[in-house]
């Protein structure tokens, strides 16, 4: 625990000027991030006596170790500053808002030749239109069902619609009416753009022109004596009807509007988003968080509003109606009017429809928060005593928060890679986790392997923890960074966000028993590290050893210590496999095709993202190969020549698993999308 004292600003040296200031731990990370309209007085406000300040900023500021700030011009420049660093440096003491559910929004696939309709989840993609989110998957399946009689735009996969194209015979809902079939050319590309596109200004709200020219059509057909047209066009106005239904009018005059409500305790709070456009609800978003700095109302609306507006993502409307107005309420109204290019209403309803409607949002948040709280108990209750027991059985004098695994997995001898994983207060963090290529030898050496790839990590650790100012970024890295930078652009200044190696952990676990255990505490004591517990975890009884020990630590099997650090192995041991996996498919494939004459890189990649593997492709006749683009007869019969020459090798057999690997079978996918890690090399 730090003094405050030791690291306060000298008298007069902090400006009056507006600004945003971060507090760093004595690692370089940044823990907390704030503004202020004048930070002479805000800063000194964390320099008094402990006793007067909430427990919570007590506690963060004796975590941290240093406060450094940056001036800027207006409040609304701080505003966006403090925005933009929460976000990049992800502040431990920070407000951070996550959404209490996967809301499902509706999305036209306007990037692709032939748009989609789908139900889509998670972040917004370039060239994609949503619709929503919506409380439940299956309302927008109904919605969509009764407007695919007007618009009947292609909702199959991918998948679905090449077969389509390749047999010649559209889907089922494409002779049912329901698709205009763009699959067997019934609609050109443009005529079925012309669908999708109609079907959004729909969805967006321009309903009323569409209504009046379809009943204009009808009466028009009716009078030309075609009936069945006109029943028709009746039967499509009757459909679009019904899909309005679903969403009431709750505001008068076609209001645009987003409603935000809270519901707190003293640890937790929940904020409830209502999306009203033309006058009824388009859409329903929560969030929900833990009360990690003292904040009241008005200070959560102001990071919901960071939250909501601040990606981009969610276009700004006219009105945005709030329980309680951020303190001062200028800076963020003209923010908001910045992102809109218009004056924006940033306000609390006082009397009518919209204070009726502001009660039905609050009450679904304390819904919200009663229902999370309810989940919530038993994870968080369950988390804490599973760390707690790990502490007791490994006789650490504090719970370990940050605890990293390393794996090694290699292919009988080749391709030998090492994973390291992290998790962080129970819960994995996969923007943390790293991968290693073992280069210097090759074969099953699990022990060698094992002490080198821990040298690394630390080694890397005690150079950046060395460094002043900067920090070390590795000289081959996978990819570029989160915000674009490639590693040959440089190394970060201390403005930019700490990278790889940079924070040690409480305690190190490794896949292995004895000898594993004992490569990795070898690796430490080299480098002179000694606050770093280490245990391992053994298969074959799921035994813990610990460095010295002749016996193992043996956890009972309902543990949840021992849950979480199976857990823990466990992911380590997917992400290598994976990564180990993706290695050897690459090697494959430079083996197979990098020899066939006149077959460039693109071309390469061409023919396996066509057949998908080299087994499918080794299947492949001539005139399958010749259907690929790029591809003509002559290179097609080189190819099908070369590949049926060679006979396919013999299934192999992982040696971490026991596990057979076909040859060309799909990988499987990661748990979630993960950060582009460190590739090291010797």
């Amino acid at each position: 625990m730090a003094d405050p004292s030791t690291y306060r600003p000298a008298p007069g040296a902090i400006p009056t000027s507006p600004g945003v200031y971060k507090f760093r731990d004595a690692h370089g990370r940044v823990i907390y991030v704030g503004k202020a309209k004048s930070l002479r007085p805000r800063l000194s406000s964390y320099f008094q006596d402990l006793a007067g300040l909430h427990p919570r900023t007590a506690t963060m500021v004796t975590t941290a170790a240093s406060v450094e700030w940056t001036v800027v011009a207006t409040e609304v420049e701080a505003l966006q500053l403090e925005y933009s660093w929460i976000k990049e440096f992800d502040p431990r003491f920070n407000v951070k808002y996550r959404d209490d559910k996967s809301y499902p929004e509706l999305a036209v696939t306007l990037n692709e030749e032939y748009p989609r309709v789908q139900v889509m989840r998670g972040a917004h993609k370039k060239g994609v239109r949503y619709f929503g989110p919506y409380g439940h998957a299956w309302a927008i399946r109904e919605t969509v069902d009764l407007l695919l009689r007007v618009f009947p735009v292609r909702t199959c996969s991918n998948g679905v619609f090449k077969r389509a194209r390749q047999v010649g015979r559209p889907c089922l809902l494409g002779y049912i009416g329901k698709c205009a079939a763009p699959c067997v050319g019934r609609v050109s590309p443009e005529e079925h753009r012309a669908l999708a596109e109609d079907f959004c200004d729909f969805m967006a709200g321009r309903t009323g022109n569409y209504l009046r020219r379809l009943e204009a059509e009808m009466q028009e057909a009716a009078a030309d004596l075609e009936y069945e047209k006109a029943a028709r066009l009746r039967d499509d106005i009757g459909a679009l009807k019904r899909a309005m239904e679903k969403n009431a009018i709750v505001l008068a005059d076609a209001t645009d509007a987003d409603l935000l409500a809270v519901a707190e305790d003293e640890l937790e709070a929940a904020v409830q988003i209502f999306h009203v456009r033309g006058g009824r609800v388009r859409g329903q978003r929560g969030w929900v968080t833990d009360k990690v700095e003292d904040v009241d109302t008005a200070g959560l609306v102001e990071h919901a509003l960071q939250q909501l507006y601040g990606g981009g993502s969610e276009s700004v409307p006219r009105e945005v109606l709030v329980p309680a107005l951020p303190e001062p309420v200028e800076p963020v109204r003209d923010w908001l009017s910045g992102l809109r290019g218009a004056q924006v209403d940033l306000r609390i309803p006082q009397r009518g429809d919209k204070k009726d409607l502001m009660a039905t949002v609050q009450r679904n948040a304390q819904q919200a928060l009663s229902l999370h709280k309810t989940k919530r108990a038993s994870d968080l209750t369950t988390r804490s005593r599973a760390l707690q027991e790990i502490a007791d059985a490994l006789e650490l004098d504090s719970v370990p928060l940050r605890i990293e695994c390393f794996d090694i997995s290699h292919l009988q001898g080749e391709d030998v890679v090492a994973s390291m994983v992290v998790f962080e207060d129970g819960l994995a963090r996969k923007s943390e986790y790293r991968r290693f290529q073992i280069k210097g030898f090759e074969g099953q050496d699990d022990v060698r392997s094992m002490h080198e790839v821990v040298g690394r990590r630390f080694r890397r650790y005690l150079q950046e923890r060395e460094q002043t100012g900067e920090w070390a970024v590795p000289e081959e890295a996978e990819g570029p960074e989160e915000d674009g930078r490639r590693p040959e652009d440089g190394p970060r200044t201390e403005e930019g966000r700490p990278r790889r190696f940079a924070y040690p952990p409480q305690l190190l676990v490794v896949d292995g028993g004895q000898p594993q255990v004992a490569a990795a505490r070898r690796a430490l004591d080299e480098l002179g590290i000694d606050d770093v517990a280490l245990c391992g975890l053994a298969k074959r009884l799921e035994e813990v050893w610990l460095p010295g020990e002749d016996d193992p630590v043996v956890l009972p099997r309902s543990s949840e210590g021992l849950y979480l650090l199976q857990r823990v192995r466990d992911e380590a041991h997917r992400f290598a496999i994976t990564y180990q996996r993706g290695k050897r498919s690459k090697r494959l494939t430079a083996g197979e095709l990098d020899s066939v004459p006149g077959l460039g890189e693109t071309r390469r990649q061409a023919l396996l993202k066509h057949f998908g593997s080299l087994k499918k492709l080794r299947a492949a006749t001539v005139d399958e190969l010749c259907a690929v683009p790029g591809i003509g007869r002559r290179t097609a019969e080189t190819v099908a020549a070369a590949l049926s020459s060679r006979t396919p090798a013999a299934p192999a057999v992982n040696t971490a698993t026991g596990e057979i690997i076909e040859d060309g079978a799909d990988e499987p996918a990661p748990a979630a999308p993960e950060t582009a890690p460190i590739q090291e090399t010797p």
